[in-house]
């Protein structure tokens, strides 16, 4: 026992006795991070709810403007469809997500929403000549049966019903030229045209143009203000919100898949019908200009370039725009219609505020009309004098 016990005494002996643990100070806290992060989250929280209002400010957090700066942000959580609105949408799928058959056949319908007699057939007949079986021509006259001077009109017009503007009747009668148009299944293209529209280009230009991309043309932005969301009505919830209440001109050049499903909808149609209408509830709801905007945002709105083909001027801020007459129509006119390549929305609030993006056909930007309006009938004269000058491409 003793002899282990000494041994243990000379083990100890032994061994190395270890300096003593050094003193350190207390570790600092890195508060920099815990600050940094903070200021992000709160950035964040503050942009999710507070979005920017401007195209100027979404490109300062992205270089592909507000869709960009958007898309990483946290969905807003999404209500739950009705029944009526599954089965909508699942139809609206389909019909899009078919391919769309580009042939040497294919041709563009040419849509004309008239009072009565179209003032510019002559020219139109000029426009057409050379190019049979690439286009067809469709004629809704809403008061007075049209006398027809172009051979390319005669025998074209549709069963029409009266027309009342600002009513879903202006509607009704795009949606019956649709559906005369969608007959033929060779027509790939579909252009509302007005009585006092004329083209700008000659024929092949504008074929290309329509039948070479993969979007409608059809004029939809955001207006705060009276004349634009001050026309929503509650009442067309929860199918319409008023987030996605949209406001544009009527004039559409539009694919087959998307005249499709604009003749497949009743649900969102009949919101329209029955609470978008000139004078209801205090409001100068005009069905025309909101249904299909409107429509394409809930539906489709990457499927839709946001500007219409047809140059008007609103120039004098009127209810109507601006009448060009004889003396207006000049070669440097249309030339200075033709070289616009930037597509502008004014708000009606009191800001007043200026929307505008360039008009990017295959993500070029080119110009942005192929057709102009209102050219009053005296005006005929000097627009075929013109014609083969402004119209080279």
């Amino acid at each position: 026992m003793k002899a282990e016990k000494g041994w243990r005494l000379d083990s100890v002996g032994d061994m190395q006795i270890l300096p003593g643990s050094r003193h350190r100070p207390p570790m600092k806290k890195p508060m920099w991070i815990i600050i940094l992060v903070l200021f992000v989250c709160v950035f964040l929280i503050c942009a999710y709810i507070y979005p920017p209002k401007s195209n100027s400010a979404c490109y300062v957090f992205s270089s592909r403007g507000c869709k960009g700066f958007v898309d990483w942000l946290p969905p807003m959580p999404a209500r739950e469809y009705t029944d009526e609105e599954i089965a909508s949408r699942v139809v609206i799928k389909d019909i899009l997500n078919s391919p769309a058959i580009v042939s040497r056949k294919s041709k563009v319908a040419f849509m004309f929403l008239s009072p009565g007699s179209l003032p510019f057939e002559r020219l139109w007949d000029k426009f057409f000549q050379g190019h049979e079986g690439k286009f067809s021509v469709y004629v809704h006259a809403s008061k007075t049966k049209p006398i027809h001077v172009s051979r390319y009109f005669v025998n074209r017009d549709v069963r029409s019903d009266q027309v009342i503007w600002g009513k879903i009747s202006m509607v009704d009668a795009e949606r019956r030229l649709l559906g005369n148009a969608l007959q033929d299944p060779d027509n790939q293209q579909f252009v509302l045209l007005s009585d006092s529209c004329v083209p700008l280009y000659h024929f092949d230009h504008i074929y290309n143009y329509l039948m070479y991309t993969n979007i409608s043309f059809v004029d939809c932005f955001k207006d705060p203000g009276p004349h634009g969301n001050g026309r929503y009505s509650d009442r067309m919830l929860p199918e319409v919100e008023v987030k996605d209440f949209r406001k544009g001109a009527q004039w559409f050049a539009m694919k087959r898949q998307h005249a499709i499903i604009v003749m497949a909808d009743s649900l969102y149609y009949s919101k329209f019908r029955s609470y978008c209408q000139p004078g209801l509830e205090g409001r100068n709801c005009i069905a025309d200009e909101h249904y299909l905007p409107t429509f394409f945002q809930m539906v489709d709105p990457g499927g839709i370039a946001n500007w219409s083909l047809t140059h008007v001027d609103w120039s004098e801020r009127k209810w109507h725009p601006k009448s060009y007459r004889a003396q207006d129509v000049t070669y440097e006119l249309l030339k200075n219609i033709t070289s616009i390549d930037v597509s502008v929305h004014v708000t009606s609030d009191e800001k007043r505020e200026v929307q505008s993006w360039p008009c990017l056909w295959n993500g070029i930007q080119k110009p942005c009309y192929l057709f102009a309006r209102k050219f009053t009938p005296e005006t005929l004269d000097n627009l075929l004098h013109l014609f083969s000058n402004y119209s080279a491409a």
